[in-house]
């Protein structure tokens, strides 16, 4: 017996057609007839979407499906992110800006000064800079999954490796360096090895290729080695000064690695976290795990800088020395950075969407990559404690 609702009196009863909705019909009767004693279907009764369905194509049927069973969420299309284009343009303007620092900030700090011109200073800013952008991305590259693993609930997804092509990069510009090195100093590159600078860029490069192989292998966790030979390499080529060198290269040893794994580390997390844009807990998280981590290295940071700046800085040259002009510079964008690394850590405590979170990280990477910039220019620099003892 019929129990639904009656159908309106008012409306008027279609013909009898194809395209009417009938009742379930019995195996072994026509498409096109009732059983007996069937109620008939009204419009009022039958649904709008089975209706269409009836009548369109298997194709179109999967189309409107899929409209109907998403349906739009304007608060979310709403808070769009910015289009590709837009972004495109934005990592342009920035890579112009820093091949424009490394370029001409060596003179730039330097003028006024009275202290030697160093050839090629730009140049060597420019290939440092990329060495130091090759490591932190292999180290943070390396270290990063550690922190992606204990998340509950994550994506089985992973960002593309970048490794191989920053180790390749990194070597490149260690093999710049050399052979600007021979070109300034008029030697032969077999005779450039055999200087301390040449004997170490070589190194440098040397580790950066075995890196390179270590990420291609099944075991890329192994480029750990060759990269902490890196890292020692580069802190003798940076203080070659008379005055207990051992001491500035454990710092910078110290000091590099923190930097490194902070700047890469976070590149690795946002990654991540774009690619979990559908995860947002699981981002949540794993932004939360590196900001813990980033807490210890903005620490190390912190107290190797400071001594190696007391050790190597005097203070009556803070202000008319390339060096000292140059550290003030990068301690304003340290501010900044930390500033932004604490607005974001706030962000991700407050809110369970951590799009404002990632958003304040994202500007935190790109001041990051200017304070890379700024810390090649401090490798180039001279010394400043002979011009802190002229008369």
């Amino acid at each position: 017996m019929y129990s639904g609702p009656p159908a309106d009196p008012a409306a008027p009863t279609p013909p009898p057609g194809p395209d009417t909705p009938s009742a379930t019909v019995p195996s072994g009767m026509p498409s096109g007839v009732l059983p007996p004693g069937a109620p008939s279907a009204s419009p009022a009764a039958a649904p709008v979407v089975a209706v269409t369905a009836d009548v369109l194509p298997s194709g179109d049927r999967s189309e409107l499906a899929g409209k109907a069973g998403k349906p739009g969420n304007p608060e979310r299309a709403g808070k769009a992110g910015p289009s590709r284009s837009v972004m495109a343009a934005a990592l342009v303007a920035a890579g112009l800006l820093a091949l424009l620092v490394a370029l001409f900030g060596p003179g730039a700090v330097a003028r006024g000064t009275g202290e030697l011109r160093i050839p090629g200073a730009g140049l060597t800013t420019l290939l440092r800079t990329v060495l130091f952008t090759a490591l932190a991305l292999h180290l943070g590259e390396l270290v990063a999954p550690q922190l992606i693993r204990p998340v509950r609930g994550r994506p089985r997804t992973a960002v593309r490796s970048w490794a191989v092509c920053a180790a390749v990069a990194g070597a490149a510009a260690a093999a710049g360096q050399i052979v600007q090195l021979a070109a300034v100093s008029g030697l032969g590159i077999t005779d450039t090895y055999a200087t301390r600078d040449g004997g170490l860029l070589l190194l440098i490069a040397n580790g950066f290729v075995l890196a390179a192989f270590c990420a291609r292998s099944k075991r890329p966790a192994l480029a750990l080695a060759p990269l902490a030979v890196v890292i020692g390499a580069e802190a003798l080529r940076a203080h070659p000064e008379a005055y207990s060198p051992e001491i500035g290269a454990a710092l910078t040893v110290v000091h590099l690695t923190a930097a490194s794994l902070w700047t890469g580390g976070l590149l690795y997390v946002l990654r991540t976290m774009w690619l979990w844009r559908g995860s947002p807990i699981a981002a949540r998280a794993l932004l939360g795990r590196y900001a813990r981590l980033a807490i210890w290295l903005f620490v190390a940071l912190a107290v190797t800088g400071t001594a190696s700046t007391l050790r190597r800085l005097p203070l009556d040259v803070v202000f008319t020395s390339a060096y000292g002009r140059t550290l003030l510079v990068k301690l304003a964008l340290m501010v900044v950075v930390s500033a932004l690394a604490l607005a974001a850590r706030r962000r991700m405590l407050r809110d369970t969407d951590p799009a404002l979170a990632h958003r304040l990280a994202r500007r935190e990477q790109a001041v990051l990559g200017l304070v890379v910039v700024v810390s090649a220019i401090l490798t180039v620099v001279p010394d400043p404690h002979w011009i802190s003892m002229r008369p």
